[in-house]
């Protein structure tokens, strides 16, 4: 693989694994080991008999946990702790092999990704879960589905688009994350008025 497709694929792991990090796994294991694509060889474990079954029933966990409105959160929440480390390692492993500079800046640039994707998708998901009716939850859901899929596919077939949505997606965190930390503030803010009321 050249530096192109390795930079792509892993920004676009570690972007995957902010919004499902074991579907991601699951994913990206499965089709190395169906020959469907090449792993890197710092990934080449995703594709061994128990990393799959282990990415499997959390990924049907995690699908379920997602489509329970508050209780997405509470999952968000404590997944904190393992997608931003899993998606950093996973950016790593794509440069497993290369030099040392290359492994920091690609753990660099997964940590970066995978954090602010995550915080988006958290931060979003939690001000969702203020509306009454479950609609808008699973349509996150689905949303988020979907854009998995399409992150994972243009990562292996077309790694430059990948890097330019990629950096747009960046561009839009940026600019939307301080919105959505002042949406959860004033969310915060609303409910210690109404418990001292």
């Amino acid at each position: 693989m050249d530096l192109l497709s390795n930079l792509a694929l892993a920004g676009g792991l570690a972007w995957a694994s902010g919004i499902r990090l074991y579907a991601t796994l699951f994913i990206a294991g499965l089709l190395g080991r169906l020959g469907y694509v090449t792993l890197p060889s710092g990934l080449e474990v995703l594709s061994h008999n128990w990393v799959l079954v282990t990415a499997g029933v959390l990924m049907a966990g995690e699908c379920l946990a997602d489509k329970i409105p508050v209780f997405d959160s509470v999952w968000d929440s404590v997944h904190t702790f393992i997608r931003i480390p899993v998606g950093t390692l996973l950016a790593w492993g794509v440069f497993k092999n290369s030099g040392a500079d290359e492994q920091i800046a690609a753990a660099l640039l997964g940590g970066a990704v995978v954090t602010g994707t995550h915080l988006a998708k958290s931060g979003t998901r939690a001000l969702i879960n203020t509306s009454p009716e479950p609609f808008s939850n699973w349509g996150a859901s689905a949303t988020e589905d979907i854009s998995l899929l399409g992150i994972l596919y243009l990562a292996w077939q077309h790694p430059l688009v990948l890097l330019i949505v990629l950096a747009l997606f960046m561009a839009l965190i940026c600019w939307l994350l301080p919105k959505i930390v002042r949406g959860l503030r004033i969310m915060v803010t609303c409910l210690r008025k109404l418990a001292t009321t």
